[in-house]
């Protein structure tokens, strides 16, 4: 159960991500700037540890184009998704609004593609499309009565 941990752990990045985000755009004047330190933590974090680690364990080959093709588009999606963001709050977008969107709809995104490419082996359980119903309506809960400011 350690990815439990682990997708903790990403909600609670993922979570605080807008929020520091919104602040270091605002103050840095132009949202470029902060998508150019966004990609330069990337870097730091998705290119150089994992080169360190894999370097040290003498796994730096073993790369085929399929996986590497498909772990690279995961990441541009990623980097697309941190460009949204950064130009949903250049154009008046707040992370109080912007965030419960992206995250409300990431989800429902997420089971619809899952279930495209890795079809379901028996029927999908009519209840599924009940939470859809639960999981919209509670992100525009959460957009709608937010806190204002």
């Amino acid at each position: 159960m350690l990815w439990v941990v682990f997708a903790l752990g990403a909600a609670l990045f993922w979570g605080v991500y807008g929020p520091v985000l919104h602040k270091g755009q605002m103050q840095l004047g132009n949202p470029l700037r902060a998508l150019l330190l966004v990609g330069f933590a990337y870097f730091c974090v998705g290119v150089l540890v994992p080169l360190f680690v894999l370097g040290a364990q003498g796994e730096l080959k073993g790369f085929n184009l399929a996986g590497s093709f498909n772990a690279w588009m995961g990441g541009a999606l990623g980097a697309l998704g941190a460009i949204c963001i950064i130009w949903a709050f250049r154009s008046g977008g707040v992370p109080n609004y912007v965030m419960p969107l992206v995250f409300g709809l990431a989800p429902l995104i997420n089971v619809a593609v899952s279930m495209v490419t890795h079809p379901p082996k028996s029927a999908v359980n009519p209840l599924l499309w009940l939470g859809y119903v639960l999981a919209a309506s509670g992100a525009g809960m959460v957009f709608y009565f937010k806190p204002k400011g």
